[in-house]
């Protein structure tokens, strides 16, 4: 099993790669095929050393070959985040149908999160392409009730559209109809938990950031990273929390 777990995080982040170029690419309308990977600072093509993941950041020590300017942690970070999380879903799951849907679930997360912490953006083409996929595999391996599906993104999206208006803004297009998206993996009752794990981490972020002066009131702040860890550890442990919560009520 040790080999099977090796083997998921060696895809995981080979997959973790791509991603970041999805992430990065996407928002800024380029293609995710061309042109090849280079450096931002030198534009130096890279070579197919330089694009193993991990290994190549560690083996030219966070530098470029060529200008040997600092490469930006946030590359090998996502692509182990992403292998982990593989392997975290293979653990959590097992060989069952519900594990690509699982790993579906980290693979949009991942790209989502790369945008918005980039550009503070989710493009509608991600998330198009995911509401698609979600569709079909929620058709395929359904959730119980099998509409809880299509009610967890109506929820899910009626919920952030209605703070948006009442805020007047205060909640983005992009993050509105991510919960949408995100609804249809996790249906009605996750869908919520995923809105207040979220809520709760994204305040007490803000709340440290303003403490120690490094945030203001007015500072604009990012969701989608809170959004996706709410959403993973609803995916994940939504009905223990549940539970949890009901016994001690």
């Amino acid at each position: 099993m040790l080999f099977v777990y090796l083997y998921t995080f060696l895809v995981g982040i080979t997959f973790g790669s791509f991603f970041n170029v999805v992430g990065m690419r996407v928002p800024n309308k380029k293609s995710i095929v061309h042109p090849r990977s280079s450096c931002p600072h030198c534009h130096t093509v890279l070579s197919w050393k330089e694009l193993i993941p991990i290994v190549s950041y560690v083996w030219q020590r966070g530098r470029c070959r060529n200008c040997e300017s600092n490469i930006t942690l946030f590359y090998p970070a996502f692509e182990a985040l992403t292998g982990l999380l593989f392997v975290f879903s293979l653990y959590k799951i097992g060989f069952e149908l519900e594990l690509v849907v699982a790993l579906t679930f980290v693979s949009l997360l991942i790209i989502i999160t790369v945008s918005d912490l980039s550009y503070m953006l989710i493009p509608n083409r991600i998330l198009l392409f995911f509401f698609i996929l979600f569709l079909i595999e929620r058709m395929l391996i359904p959730l119980s009730p099998i509409y809880d599906s299509l009610l967890g993104s109506f929820v899910g999206f009626a919920l952030l559209y209605v703070i948006a208006v009442i805020s007047k803004g205060g909640m983005g297009g992009g993050d509105i109809k991510l919960f949408a998206v995100i609804g249809l993996v996790l249906g009605t009752k996750d869908v919520l938990l995923a809105f207040f794990i979220a809520t709760i981490v994204g305040t007490l972020f803000s709340l440290f950031g303003m403490i120690s002066k490094k945030l203001t009131r007015k500072s604009a702040i990012p969701f989608g990273p809170f959004i996706s860890l709410g959403a993973l550890v609803a995916y994940f442990y939504g009905d223990s929390i549940i539970q949890w919560y009901v016994q001690i009520l």
